[in-house]
């Protein structure tokens, strides 16, 4: 079994993935008191409240005396490498690589703070319309991608496990969002497991099989958090909590009124309005006092049941080989910091 270890991981993904976030933390030179006042965040190219956030500046109107600097990834592994290079404070990232990030042999130092999001159709299982592909178990000897221990392979094994395909059968190759679209174009690929906008993209000459929402219904969801490192969290709880109130507020304005929401996210990816504003509806929003349903985080008297599916995505990373060992269910507990009601 194929094993790598903290610093190899750091190897593995920190030339091309971690530079982004490196590049923009102002490493070297800096006073203990300046480093205190930069907030790193990263982010991802998908519609979701954060990008109101960004595109307001929230965060800067309500904290004048930080600077925050926001940054695009294009996968939860990239980011984890970037927090175990100290390069980052928050982050959006999946339920997948949260999982992994809470497992050996990473052990990223942050917790989950929110849940941004139960994803539901903007990610999706789309297959080439000219290759005969009509139902899963089609996939079978076929080429199919997906971005390696994000939700979207969580949710590509779930699809084949539940329709009884082998995914050894499968011929499943790791690629980001930006190369699964070359490679679709190219005529590459039979099918691939992705998220919007590239999903929006490969759907034009596509067919979707299936999707997250589908699969949660069925008892397999994913997930999209906040995660912030616990050094962070100590140092500033006040502008985490800043952040808490700053998303929340953007996610009650997509349930109530998303048009403006959909505004900024198409300023911010370059997409249309109406593009955004799909985008925006695919997926399940939950303000913060429904997180702390029994569902999710619970309460500290009673905890939910957000550790027990963390530990059950770790449990498939382990199956695939992407983590040394299974943590037990207070690590997954441990790594939880319920969030509190957003403050006006």
């Amino acid at each position: 079994m194929h094993r790598f270890s903290r610093r190899a991981a750091l190897g593995l993904f920190g030339a091309a993935a971690a530079v982004p976030a490196l590049s923009a933390c102002g490493v070297g030179g800096e006073s203990e008191e300046e480093k205190a006042r930069k907030v790193r965040i990263a982010y991802q190219n998908f519609a979701d409240s954060t990008l109101l956030v960004k595109e307001q500046r929230t965060l800067e109107q309500r904290f004048p005396e930080h600077e925050f600097q926001w940054t695009a990834f294009d996968s939860g592994a990239s980011i984890n490498t970037a927090f175990l290079s100290g390069a980052l404070d928050i982050a959006v990232i999946g339920s997948s690589p949260a999982a992994q990030a809470l497992s050996p042999p990473l052990a990223v130092p942050y917790q989950v703070i929110q849940l941004l999001n139960v994803i539901g159709s903007s990610e999706a299982l789309v297959v080439r319309g000219d290759r005969g592909i009509r139902a899963i178990p089609d996939l079978t000897g076929r080429k199919v991608a997906a971005p390696f221990s994000s939700t979207a392979h969580y949710s590509l094994l779930a699809a084949l496990r539940q329709h009884g395909v082998d995914p050894g059968g499968v011929d499943i190759v790791d690629l980001e969002p930006q190369n699964i679209q070359a490679a679709w174009e190219r005529g590459d690929l039979d099918g691939a497991y992705l998220w919007t906008p590239t999903l929006t993209a490969l759907r034009r000459n596509g067919t979707v099989l299936v999707d997250s929402a589908q699969l949660a219904a069925a008892g397999e969801p994913t997930l999209t958090f906040a995660v912030a490192a616990r050094e962070f969290l100590d140092r500033s709880p006040d502008v985490a909590q800043g952040w808490l109130d700053a998303t929340d507020a953007a996610i009650r304005q997509i349930r109530t009124d998303p048009r403006p929401v959909a505004e900024a996210v198409s300023r911010q990816l370059g997409s249309s309005v109406d593009d955004a504003l799909g985008q925006l509806r695919q997926n399940i929003y939950l303000d913060l006092e429904q997180q702390r349903g029994p569902e999710y985080f619970g309460s500290p008297q009673a905890p939910g049941e957000l550790a027990a599916r963390l530990r059950a995505n770790a449990g498939f990373l382990l199956a695939q080989q992407k983590i040394d060992a299974l943590p037990d269910l207070a690590t997954f507990q441990r790594a939880l910091r319920i969030p509190e009601p957003a403050h006006a």
